[in-house]
């Protein structure tokens, strides 16, 4: 397929006002944001197929993220290369979901029952993660199918697809193997059709997120503070640096776990990766930084909440769109890396490694263990992130100092 140079960015998407007059945000190769009088806007495409120009509604922004949308557009060209009208595909995708959806033999109604018995105990995003994968991919191809009419050729065709994309290809395959796996356990199949087909795509070589060192840190919170972002951003930002927490803990934050007399945020289960429920410990900048962003978004629930909306939280994509603006001599630096950046700097600074393991919320395997540190290191903890953020503020002027020299 021809390659389109992207033009639009989150920024200028949150920036875009409502007008009296609908109108358009062009990002490339029929791709927009269509921003109403009343200030939703929703990603769409325009094609040209049959001497006609249709277009097919992608879905709202920031829901649909501009990565998300820019994937969905490069699925919907393919479609119309091959001939087939996007829109009506998107159509028979969701009558084939609604006719299917009471089939207690086909693929489509057994992973419902493999979402709802297997992924309990996951997080919201990963629950999110597979039903969408699910629903875009592997539904609409054989959805209608019994399970066990499924060959594996049926399984290849819809991962082969995703041939450019093969974590993609990977991760669909993989649930396909998971809901066939619990299959197998309930006795309603005897074989896995997606198993045979492991290692078919190759996945590229994982990239560890990498941590920063010595006067990087400086240069980053520097760096970060200089930024002409959204406050809300900022705030998430910061946030997620001065807790150790993960991105999507962050950005879910609701008002009602905070306690910013008592300096805690209890983050429930629910919401963390190993379904245990999690306690941090605020150090004195985190709770001056939240008490500037209630007068902003303390009526709503999310502290973070989207700039289109309250009623949502900021776009998974969010952070990382600004750590991608930061400019401070390191490249690839991501959000999911200042976990790694502030474990380093404490446990080369004296704090243990259960401190550390325990900030990060890394789930005890030993029973005993665990109720021992549920119950102790909690003055081990608040020093601990308090050291942190006492350390940013000292080595971001470290290295604004060194730079006026």
């Amino acid at each position: 397929m021809r390659h389109f140079n992207y033009t639009l960015t989150p920024t200028g998407i949150n920036n875009a006002r409502a007008k009296e007059k609908p109108y358009k945000l062009t990002d490339g190769g029929g791709l927009y944001v269509a921003v109403a009088p009343t200030g939703k806007k929703t990603w769409r495409y325009q094609y040209a197929l049959d001497g006609k120009r249709p277009e097919v509604t992608i879905g709202g922004y920031p829901e649909i993220s501009v990565a998300e949308a820019r994937e969905r557009h490069a699925e919907y060209r393919a479609l119309v290369e091959r001939g087939i009208d996007p829109a009506k595909h998107k159509q028979e995708e969701k009558r084939v979901r609604l006719a299917q959806s009471d089939d207690s033999g086909t693929f489509l109604a057994f992973s419902k029952v493999w979402v709802q018995e297997k992924l309990q105990n996951k997080s919201e995003t990963y629950r999110t993660q597979a039903v969408s994968m699910l629903a875009r991919f592997v539904w609409p191809e054989i959805g209608a199918k019994r399970l066990c009419d499924i060959k594996p050729m049926d399984i290849l065709k819809i991962i082969e697809r995703r041939r450019e994309t093969p974590v993609t290809a990977e991760r669909i395959r993989g649930y396909v193997q998971r809901v066939f796996d619990y299959a197998i356990q309930k006795l309603v199949v005897d074989v896995n059709p997606a198993l045979p087909l492991r290692g078919v795509i190759e996945r590229p070589p994982v990239e560890h997120h990498r941590h920063l060192v010595g006067n990087e840190i400086g240069a980053f919170w520097l760096s970060l503070a200089r930024q002409r972002a959204h406050f809300i951003t900022l705030a998430a930002a910061k946030l997620l640096v001065f807790s150790m927490c993960r991105k999507s803990e962050v950005l879910r934050a609701r008002w009602k776990e905070f306690d910013l007399q008592g300096a805690t945020w209890e983050i429930p289960a629910e919401r963390m990766k190993a379904r245990t429920a999690h306690r941090v410990y605020l150090p004195k900048q985190a709770v001056e930084l939240l008490q500037l962003l209630q007068k902003l978004t303390g009526k709503g629930e999310y502290a973070f909440h989207s700039v289109q909306g309250v009623t949502v939280p900021l776009a998974d994509a969010t952070l990382n769109h600004l750590f991608k603006r930061l400019d401070f001599g390191v490249d690839s630096f991501s959000p999911h890396g200042t976990r790694g950046t502030a474990a380093t700097f404490l446990r080369e600074h004296g704090f243990s490694r259960d401190v550390v393991e325990l900030l990060l919320a890394h789930k005890e395997r030993n029973q005993v263990t665990a109720s021992y540190h549920h119950h102790e290191l909690e003055d081990e903890r608040r020093r601990a992130l308090q050291y942190w953020a006492n350390q940013l503020d000292v080595l971001a002027a470290v290295e604004k100092e060194r730079h006026a020299a």
